[in-house]
């Protein structure tokens, strides 16, 4: 039955998928759904795109070892960035109507910080996709009892995905999107109130993460503790605002105050439903104390889904499994679309500017094609664990991308001489830092780029004013003495 489920689930997306391609006529709709969603749907965007992977096996893997200490890059971290999104950068961005972030960039600084930063931003996508397809994988080879292997599953996973956001680009995503959440919510609305129970009740589980310091987010107070805090925060809190997918579901909207609300409530949804997840793991170290001690020594993401197979019934399994693959799956489409859309409109343009609407929706078709054959490939051969894939996704545009887009929307001042000074500092910096850093050091590496890439701007803006303005009061000076 539960395999039969997964194949009629797996049916209905991508038939969705197909009927969305019927609102596609251009390119535009494709990348972002022509201008015309509503709340719900954009909602359910933000929410479901968010809600991946990592949020069902990455973070409460985390948690149930390091507590909330563990995991304060995201969910948290991920949650401020949607509200700064929703509050502050909405509104703005949407009176631009850019297709991509990338635009932005040219707008505001100009060709070459375009590229840089489009390049960057498509980087930053290869470790979260691969996140996905990675879980996609193993679901495949759990659901399947080892018949299919991890491998083989992240191959049926990237085609299934590859196929419906191929169909309708942007409505797909919105589509599949908003039936994936309905059965996020139903299935671990359903868990919750199983595995509580199971477990003893919600308030003997808080009870006794509390008891554990599970919910503590620091456990001292030292200056490399509180620095360690902000690095891990703002990683994804500022890294994730230069992001093209949070950036399309802004655009998508029909008006900027559903731009700016519907991401203000996804946020709300997306840290409200994590907290689900952590609570079925931390509550199978109750029910199964032996499980759980064996998958931490393992492979501590495995601790849910086996808990599911193990100890609930077939109707239970159906709705877990339904839900880890909404979140994966809905994830996937959204972060596949989001770098071939900058390819295709910030590097590829400048290569053939002369395409007209079809040929340039065709290009981001077969750049979705590339994207996913580059990203499996990275995934078949990372060791990383999921939660780390997608933290370590957001360091590259928190350090380049960040300081330049919030400066150029908030600072009059910023130059494009401070933007490219502010990438450079910031990427060199991180860099000669990321791949030497132990856990003994004062410096998360992304923290001191961060740091640099704003003292960059700073200097690359202000002083070649301050050098003009004294240059000209100096000439003024010589003028008034003749």
């Amino acid at each position: 039955m539960l395999i039969w489920f997964v194949v009629g689930y797996l049916l209905i997306t991508v038939g969705l998928g197909i009927f969305a391609s019927t609102r596609v006529h251009n390119s535009k709709d494709f990348a972002a759904g022509g201008r015309s969603m509503s709340f719900p749907l954009v909602m359910a965007m933000v929410f479901a795109t968010w809600f991946g992977s990592e949020a069902v096996l990455g973070i409460p893997a985390a948690f149930i070892e390091d507590g909330f200490s563990g995991i304060v890059e995201d969910p948290f971290g991920s949650f401020g960035c949607l509200m700064l999104v929703g509050f502050f950068f909405a509104r703005k961005l949407y009176r631009m109507n850019l297709l991509t972030l990338g635009d932005f960039f040219r707008k505001r600084f100009g060709p070459k910080v375009e590229l840089i930063t489009s390049l960057v931003i498509m980087a930053s996508y290869l470790g979260w996709i691969a996140a996905q397809l990675t879980a996609l994988g193993v679901v495949f080879n759990v659901l399947s009892e080892g018949s299919i292997s991890i491998t083989q599953g992240m191959f049926i996973g990237t085609l299934i995905v590859l196929i419906y956001t191929l169909f309708g680009g942007m409505w797909s995503v919105a589509l599949t999107d908003t039936f994936q959440m309905a059965i996020i919510v139903v299935g671990l609305g359903y868990l919750t109130w199983l595995i509580g129970d199971m477990a003893g009740g919600p308030q003997k589980v808080i009870s006794q993460a509390a008891s554990e310091g599970k919910l503590s987010f620091m456990h001292s107070f030292t200056a490399k503790d509180i620095v360690a805090f902000i690095g891990a925060g703002v990683t994804m809190m500022l890294g994730s605002i230069p992001q093209q997918d949070v950036y399309a579901r802004v655009m998508s909207a029909k008006t900027e105050k559903i731009a700016s609300r519907a991401t203000i409530a996804g946020g709300i949804f997306y840290l409200g439903f994590c907290m689900l997840p952590i609570f079925l793991t931390y509550a199978a170290s109750m029910i199964d104390p032996a499980m759980v001690k064996h998958f931490l020594e393992e492979d501590a993401q495995m601790i849910l889904p086996h808990l599911i197979l193990e100890r609930t019934p077939v109707f239970a399994q159906v709705l877990f499994f339904g839900a880890l693959l909404s979140a994966i799956m809905s994830t996937a489409s959204g972060t596949l679309l989001a770098p071939s859309v900058t390819f295709t409109e910030n590097v590829l343009k400048r290569l053939r500017p002369n395409m007209n609407d079809r040929e340039f929706l065709t290009a981001m078709r077969w750049t979705i094609v590339a994207c996913a054959i580059i990203t499996l490939s990275f995934a078949l051969y990372s060791d990383a664990s999921i939660y780390e894939m997608v933290g370590s996704a957001y360091k590259v545009t928190l350090v380049a991308a960040s300081v330049p887009l919030i400066a150029g929307l908030f600072w009059s001042r910023a130059t494009t001489q401070g933007a490219l000074l502010a990438i450079s500092f910031g990427l060199l910096s991180w860099l000669s830092l990321e791949y030497s850093y132990q856990d003994s050091d004062f410096w998360p590496p992304q923290l001191v780029g961060l740091l640099l890439s704003a003292l960059g701007m700073l200097v690359g803006s202000l002083l070649p004013q301050v050098i003009g303005q004294r240059h000209e009061q100096l000439s003024t000076g010589e003028v008034q003495s003749a």
